[in-house]
């Protein structure tokens, strides 16, 4: 009698667990997403991009190489907005900025030597 009433019991919980999965929509189309921070991670689990709101209300971009280095940073706050990418030793390659004062481009050499436009 125990068997049979484990061999029910365990045949209703495997019911119960079809009909749960059998009634979650596949995929779903979300309007819209409302969070601080945004993380895209790599199949480790590693942290690859993430966008997020500073304590300051900044919104930065980061995007990391495999090593979790930044190589790609873009930012944007009341004074305006700014992009960097920088190179394999982490130095900036190129930055642009745009403020209430004008826009920038700045262009570094192998070097390091800065030229801006």
């Amino acid at each position: 009698m125990k068997s049979q009433s484990f061999t029910i019991g365990m045949c209703l919980l495997n019911l119960v667990l079809l009909l749960f999965i059998a009634a979650r929509p596949g995929d779903q189309v979300v309007d819209k997403l409302t969070v601080r921070e945004f993380e895209l991670v790599d199949k480790n689990g590693a942290n690859r991009v993430s966008i997020k709101t500073e304590d300051d209300g900044s919104v930065i971009l980061r995007m990391k190489d495999s090593k979790g280095t930044i190589r790609v940073k873009m930012g944007a706050d009341e004074s305006g907005s700014g992009l960097v990418l920088l190179d394999a030793d982490t130095n900036p390659g190129l930055q642009v900025l745009a403020k209430k004062e004008g826009g920038t481009l700045s262009l570094y050499s192998k070097e390091g030597k800065k030229r801006e436009y």
